[in-house]
C-alpha cells in the first residue's frame, strides 16, 4: 500500500469571498478519506451572472469520489458557509455536523429540498469531538458576528490541523461566546501542522472594535430620531439585531421583523435557547395601528437585494407599510464591495420619499465580523502552527497574508481553488490542481459555469437578438419572404429606415441570387441567413446581433 498523506483542497472561499469549501483528506494518494469544511453560496450581479439566483461551488471532484467523504463540517450558519447544503446534499450524501443554532439553520434548509432534518447532527463544543473515518473533529468556540461560530480541530496520524472559520477576537460579543485566549493556546502546545487561517480584512491595520461598542451609539441614534424608524443589518448578526430592538424597546418604540432571512434567524436563535431576551415584537397588521415614533422595523436587504424588505420599502410599499418624510432608515451594516450599486440606488430612493438615510460611513454604528491584522498575528502567535494557509479572501488577502506570516518567520503557503497542498512533510507542496468552477442555480435548475447558458444571455443583453423566419415549399423554393422579429434593438438604423425592413430586404436579395445547392441545403442556408443578418445589424446600428434562425419546409 502507498505511503499515508494529509492534504488540503480548496474548493471556493480561496481567491475569493463566499462560497466557501474546503476539503482535507488522509491516506493513500488518490484513496485518501475525505471530509468537507463548509458548502456556502455566493451571490449573483446583473453584469456578469444577470437571472441567476445564486452561485455554488463546483463540487465535480468531490461528487467522484462521494464514498471517500466521511462527513461535512460547517463552521457557522452564514449563507457563505451553509447556503449549499440542501442544494448539493444529493451529490454528495455525506453525514452533517454543526453545532445547535447552525444545525438548526441547516436542517431547515435540508426540509425546504425534501430531504431529512436526520441528516444534520447537532454536537457539543470542544472538548467534544466527532469521529469521521481518519479524522477527529472538535468545534472550537471563536467569536464572529453570529451566535455559535466555531474553529475546527481536525487530528489525524498526518498532524493537526486547525482551521479558523471565520472569526474575530472580542471578549464581550453580546451574542455568542467570547473569544477565549488560553483555550485557542491550548490547540497548539502539542504542536500544529498548518493553521488555515481567515483573511479577509488582513489589509486593515486598527485592532477590531468589539460588538458591544456599538449598542451605545445606536441607543443615542433612537433616542434622537424622529419619525417611524427602520434598521437593517445581516440578519444572521443576531448581537446586531438584538442590540437594535433592545434599544428600540428602551426608546418606547414597537419592533416589527421584516423579511425572511430576518424572522428565521430570530426564531432559530430563540429555538436554542441563545436569544431568550428579545423584545416583543408587532406583526406587520399592526404597524398602522400605532403612531409612527413608536414604531422600529427591523428589515432584510443591507446589501441592497432588490427583493428584500429594504427594498420594498424604499419601491414605495411593502407589507401594506409605507415610509416617508420624516422617517429615518438606519443602515447598521458595512457594504460588501460590489454591492455599492444596489445600496446607493435605495438609499436615493428613500431619499426620493423624504426619508433620512444614516449609514456607518462614521463608523459608529457597525463593526466588522473578522480579524483585522492584529488580531490575526495574535491568533497566529497563540496556535503557533509549523505553516500557515490563508483562506476567506481574495488572492491579494491570501498573498498579503503569506507575506505576514512569513516575516514572523512562519511558512506560508499560497493555495487557491483547486490547488491541492500535501501537508505530510515539513515543507508543503502542490500535489496537483484540480478544475474548478461555479455551479448556477438558475430558476429551480442548475447550470455549470462553461455550459453557455449565462454567457448566451449575457450576449443577448449585450448585442439584442433577431428571429429570422423562412418558409420554403415542396420545389425547395422560398414561399414568401423571409421575416424578421427583433428584441431588444433599436427600431430604426443608419438609413432612417424601419431596422427589419432593411433586414428583410437583405436577406430576399440573397435568397433571391442563392443557387439549389444553398437552398437545398438547410445547415448551409441557415449560416448564410445569420451572416447576412449579423452584417446588416453591424452595419445599421454599430453591433452584430444574436440571431436564430428557423427554417420550416413544406412536404
Amino acid at each position: 500500500m502507498s505511503k499515508s498523506r494529509l492534504m488540503y483542497l480548496p474548493l471556493g472561499g480561496a481567491g475569493e469571498i463566499g462560497m466557501n469549501c474546503y476539503v482535507y483528506g488522509y491516506g493513500p494518494e488518490d484513496a485518501e478519506r475525505l471530509i468537507v469544511v463548509d458548502l456556502g453560496v455566493t451571490f449573483p450581479d446583473m453584469d456578469g451572472t444577470p437571472g441567476v439566483d445564486l452561485i455554488l461551488p463546483d463540487v465535480s471532484w468531490l461528487e467522484e469520489r462521494r464514498n471517500q467523504i466521511d462527513g461535512i463540517f460547517i463552521t457557522h450558519a452564514h449563507e457563505d458557509h451553509v447556503g449549499a447544503v440542501g442544494h448539493l446534499f444529493e451529490r454528495l450524501g455525506a453525514p452533517i455536523y454543526a453545532r445547535a443554532f447552525t444545525a438548526n439553520i441547516a436542517r431547515r434548509k435540508m426540509s425546504e429540498h425534501g430531504f431529512s432534518e436526520a441528516t444534520v447532527t447537532t454536537v457539543q463544543p470542544w472538548p467534544e469531538t466527532v469521529k469521521a473515518g481518519p479524522f477527529t473533529v472538535g468545534f472550537v468556540p471563536i467569536s464572529h458576528s453570529i451566535p455559535e461560530s466555531s474553529g475546527l480541530v481536525i487530528d489525524s496520524k498526518g498532524g493537526r490541523i486547525v482551521h479558523t472559520g471565520d472569526f474575530k477576537i472580542d471578549t464581550n460579543p453580546g451574542v455568542g461566546e467570547p473569544f477565549d485566549h488560553e483555550l485557542w493556546k491550548s490547540l497548539g502546545k502539542d504542536g500544529v501542522k498548518a493553521l488555515v487561517c481567515d483573511s479577509t480584512n488582513v489589509f486593515s491595520t486598527n485592532e477590531g472594535r468589539s460588538e458591544s461598542t456599538v449598542g451605545p451609539e445606536i441607543e443615542k441614534f433612537l433616542g434622537t430620531a424622529k419619525g417611524m424608524v427602520a434598521a437593517t443589518t445581516f440578519a444572521s448578526n443576531i448581537a446586531r439585531v438584538r442590540t437594535i430592538a433592545q434599544a428600540a424597546d428602551r426608546a418606547g418604540r414597537s419592533v416589527c421583523l421584516l423579511g425572511r432571512s430576518m424572522r428565521r434567524m430570530v426564531e432559530a436563535a430563540s429555538e436554542v435557547g441563545i436569544l431568550d431576551d428579545f423584545p416583543a415584537t408587532i406583526s406587520p397588521e399592526d404597524v398602522g395601528n400605532i403612531p409612527r415614533e413608536n414604531v422600529l422595523l427591523l428589515v432584510t436587504g443591507s446589501q441592497g437585494e432588490r427583493r428584500a424588505a429594504s427594498a420594498q420599502l424604499a419601491n414605495g410599499k411593502y407589507m401594506g407599510i409605507t415610509m416617508k418624510e420624516g422617517d429615518t432608515f438606519l443602515f447598521s451594516s458595512k457594504t460588501i464591495p460590489g454591492n455599492e450599486r444596489g445600496v446607493i440606488r435605495i438609499m436615493n430612493q428613500l431619499s426620493e420619499l423624504g426619508v433620512d438615510v444614516v449609514d456607518d460611513s462614521g463608523g459608529l454604528y457597525h463593526v466588522s465580523g473578522h480579524a483585522n491584522r492584529p488580531d490575526l498575528e495574535v491568533m497566529r502567535d497563540l496556535i503557533k502552527p509549523q505553516t500557515l494557509i490563508p483562506m476567506h479572501g481574495e488572492h491579494r488577502h491570501l498573498r498579503e497574508h503569506v507575506k505576514i506570516a512569513e516575516a514572523a518567520g512562519v511558512q506560508g503557503v499560497l493555495a487557491v481553488n483547486g490547488m491541492m497542498i500535501d501537508l505530510s512533510g515539513n515543507k508543503p507542496k502542490v500535489a496537483e490542481y484540480i478544475e474548478t468552477g461555479r455551479t448556477y442555480l438558475d430558476g429551480t435548475v442548475k447550470v455549470g459555469q462553461f455550459d453557455g447558458v449565462i454567457r448566451d444571455r449575457i450576449r443577448m443583453a449585450l448585442n439584442g437578438h433577431v428571429t429570422v423566419t423562412l418558409i420554403m415549399d415542396e420545389n425547395d423554393e422560398p414561399l414568401g419572404e423571409p421575416w424578421c422579429e427583433v428584441m431588444g434593438l433599436p427600431e430604426v438604423g443608419r438609413n432612417n429606415a424601419p431596422l427589419v425592413d432593411v433586414l428583410e430586404e437583405d436577406l430576399n436579395q440573397f435568397l433571391g441570387r442563392a443557387n439549389d445547392k444553398t437552398l437545398t441545403d438547410d445547415d448551409k442556408l441557415e449560416k448564410e441567413l445569420r451572416q447576412i443578418t449579423r452584417r446588416t445589424t453591424q452595419a445599421e446600428i454599430g453591433k452584430k446581433a444574436e440571431v436564430t434562425v428557423v427554417i420550416s419546409r413544406l412536404s
